[in-house]
């Protein structure tokens, strides 16, 4: 029935009354009943006076009304509430002067409670229904010892930046997403924790990364986009600019304990990460780093010898591979070292030989607000008991002065951060505590009787070694690694890929990663695809089949590199399967340095003699100067003709044939061509001579009618019974002797004379 109603203390004011005080408490009831309630009344119950911390434990978790342990209420103020219908909530108010809260005048922690009594249709009677107790801390006055308190604000985020840069002179980093800028926003958590941090009397512990994540902001950032990535606004670099002078300003005068890069997982570095050969150089290579980049951004010199292993759960691995990369003081909780034999909280600092201090922090203040601070009943719960537990620290041992650390979650949200802050605004009195830094703290005198056993493995707790990294993890980093190492000996400019792809390795082990096991595989492979790409830019161009005909010849292969920068301190090997029937340079194989300008190519030639004909399988590989094989090998066939002494007589004999095929090809040519020209000549002087021969047959036709005219009338002149014949001899012109008949004078009468 004391659960009938539901009370909610939400605020309680001031936290730690002194003498002369007020205290007003407010809040609400709620009826979660199937009845109204009638008849009731609110209260204010005070008392007893705890004696010990395990004595709050016990108030803290009761439930319910207890008639023999809670006191009565006070008979002033008292609220009366007629009817409180089901479901329906009422807010309260009471308020009452210390001096009518019955405290002692010696101080102590108090219980505080606000009961609702009242009445119910199935039962008319005064009862309690509801009652919610928080815890009263008085002390009027300051005790002879202040407990040294040593309160660590947390400044951490998750992986943020990626392995990748932009392809400019300012090798700008490109983010994974934009959350940061959400982290950074006024109101957003990482703006919270600076604004309420500065002016507490805290250490600041910060991861380095976070710092230079801002940092890479501030300067001018890209954000990854698919495949590509654009770049971030100018409003959010606004953003990490303020956010960075914000945070300059308020670590001035504090201490600042930095923790290695990226805040690598100490835990599952130990138990996982050491059966991979070289994890441990990450958390060395990641404690180097952690100072320089503090000192550079916030111009402060933070410690940096300092390991905080996930909450604070230690055991013999975890210290020693927390101690291996120089840090001596390790941050442990003492739900983890413990010390069951005191009946008092001891000096967090255990020294544990060789060095090595484990700083204790108190599990209960450290765990305090955890959970849901966002309701304001939680948050002043959280507060008013953290407050109890301080002073109830104090007057364990009020004769001797103690040194108390409280470590909380890493990344505490803006309302668990505003709950942090208002306890140790709550202890600014300074009447049972002191504030104390760090690294003061690790100098206090320890306790002679307190515990510096650390627990088995097997005590490690089952929760937490869950949420580890795997050893696949390490094992990815261990490629990625070797992979940058062997990159890095090539180029001449390796600050342009090194830091980047270093630190994101680093990234990869961070306690970021716990309980997001699916979000840091994904990380891990990105990492390691940006370096592939990069690597992947200096590579043997594909070769096809060659063929090789005579004893000698040079094959050429070529290197090309698409990077931003000049490649050297590269050796190209080519080898021959069967240096029987193909050397290269007269081995099996033949390897030259080489250099290749940015953008560009670079062929190399090799020397080859063949001995037999054949296909023979060629293999070139690129190595670093030490001999480790870079990138993958390129093949490719070449096919092997022999030129032997007879064969090349065969082929000159050959060659010599067709030369003479030639000749005699072109002389018949020739000679076809004249004959062709003569027959033409001799056809036209046929012609001719046939025009000419018709001409003289004319010329003679002619001369024979002309004759035949003639010889008719010299034949009628001549006298009867002349020889025919004599008479035809005499006229023909090619007769010398023939008598003409016209020199010849005939006694016997003249002949006629004819004229033509």
């Amino acid at each position: 029935m004391s659960r009938t109603v539901d009370v909610s203390i939400d605020t309680l004011t001031p936290n730690a009354p002194v003498e002369g005080d007020t205290v007003t408490v407010t809040g609400t009831m709620t009826n979660r009943g199937k009845r109204a309630i009638t008849d009731a009344t609110v209260n204010l119950r005070v008392g007893p006076r705890m004696d010990s911390r395990s004595e709050i434990d016990q108030v803290a978790r009761r439930k319910g009304f207890r008639s023999d342990s809670d006191p009565q209420p006070l008979e002033t103020p008292e609220i009366d509430v007629p009817r409180l219908d089901v479901g329906v909530s009422r807010d309260f108010r009471i308020s009452v002067p210390v001096s009518k809260l019955g405290l002692d005048d010696e101080g102590g922690v108090y219980q505080l409670g606000v009961s609702v009594t009242g009445q119910t249709s199935d039962a008319r009677y005064d009862r309690v229904l509801g009652i919610e107790r928080t815890f009263l801390p008085y002390q009027p006055e300051p005790t002879d010892k202040r407990t040294q308190l040593t309160y660590l604000w947390p400044l951490m985020s998750s992986a943020h930046i990626s392995a990748d840069t932009a392809p400019d002179d300012q090798q700008t980093p490109v983010f994974q997403d934009d959350d940061l800028a959400a982290e950074l926003r006024p109101g957003g958590r990482l703006d919270e924790l600076v604004t309420l941090g500065q002016g507490l009397p805290v250490t600041w512990v910060i991861d380095p990364d976070l710092l230079a994540s801002v940092d890479a902001m501030a300067n001018g950032y890209r954000v990854k986009d698919g495949t590509g990535h654009t770049a971030g606004t100018e409003a959010n670099r606004k953003l990490a600019e303020r956010w960075l002078g914000m945070l300059e300003k308020a670590v001035q005068g504090r201490k600042v304990v930095a923790l290695p890069f990226a805040d690598p997982d100490l835990a599952s570095l130990a138990h996982h990460g050491k059966a991979v050969p070289g994890s441990l150089e990450h958390l060395q290579s990641a404690t180097e780093l952690a100072g320089s980049t503090v000192e550079t951004i916030l111009h402060v010199q933070p410690a940096t010898d300092f390991a905080w292993p996930v909450e604070g759960a230690v055991d013999p691995s975890i210290m020693s591979v927390a101690t291996s990369a120089g840090a001596r003081k390790v941050i442990a909780r003492s739900d983890s070292i413990e010390d069951d034999d005191l009946s008092y909280t001891p000096t967090a600092a255990r020294p544990l030989g060789g060095g090595t201090t484990a700083v204790v922090s108190d599990a209960e203040l450290s765990t305090a607000f955890q959970g849901d601070m966002v309701r304001s009943e939680n948050a002043t719960l959280a507060v008013q008991e953290f407050l109890a537990q301080t002073l109830a620290i104090t007057l364990e041992q009020p004769q001797d002065q103690r040194s108390v650390v409280v470590a909380p979650q890493r990344r505490p949200t803006v309302a668990q951060a505003q709950a942090m802050a208002a306890a140790v605004r709550g202890l600014a009195a300074r009447r049972w505590t002191q504030p104390l830094d760090l690294v003061a703290a690790v100098a206090v005198k320890p306790d002679p009787d307190a515990s510096t056993t650390v627990p088995r493995g097997s005590q490690y707790p089952k929760q937490l070694r869950e949420s580890e990294l795997p050893v696949q993890a390490f094992r990815d980093m261990k490629t990625t690694r070797d992979e940058l190492d062997d990159f890095k000996v090539v180029l001449t400019d390796a600050t342009r890929v090194v830091p980047p792809v270093g630190n994101a390795i680093n990234r990869e082990m961070s306690t970021s990663w716990r309980g997001r096991a699916s979000a840091a595989a994904i990380y891990r492979v990105d990492v390691r695809e940006v370096l592939q790409r990069l690597t992947k830019s200096v590579v043997l161009v594909d070769k096809s089949d060659l063929t090789l005909s005579g004893r000698s010849a040079t094959i050429p292969v070529t290197v090309q590199n698409k990077l931003l920068q000049d490649v050297e301190g590269l050796v190209l090997r080519l080898s021959s399967s069967n240096k029987t029937r193909l050397k290269v340079d007269g081995e099996g194989s033949a390897e030259l340095p080489i250099t290749v300008r940015a953008g560009h190519s670079q062929s190399v030639k090799f020397p080859a003699s063949a001995n037999a004909n054949g296909q023979v399988s060629m293999t070139a590989q690129l190595y670093t100067v030490d001999g480790t094989p870079y990138g993958a090998p390129m093949t490719f066939t070449v096919r092997v003709s022999e030129m032997t002494p007879t064969v090349m007589l065969v082929i000159a004999g050959g060659v010599l044939l067709l030369v003479l095929a030639g000749v005699r090809m072109y002389t018949q040519r020739k000679r076809l061509a004249a004959r062709a020209a003569e027959a033409e000549a001799e056809a036209e002087a046929e012609n001719r001579a046939d025009v000419e021969a018709g001409i003289e047959a004319e010329a003679e036709h002619r001369a024979e009618a002309e004759a035949g005219t003639e010889a008719g009338v010299q034949v009628a002149a001549e006298p009867a019974g002349a020889d025919a014949g004599t008479a035809g001899r005499a006229g023909h012109p090619s007769d010398p002797d023939a008598d003409t008949g016209s020199e010849s004078g005939d006694p016997s009468g003249p002949g006629e004379k004819v004229d033509r």
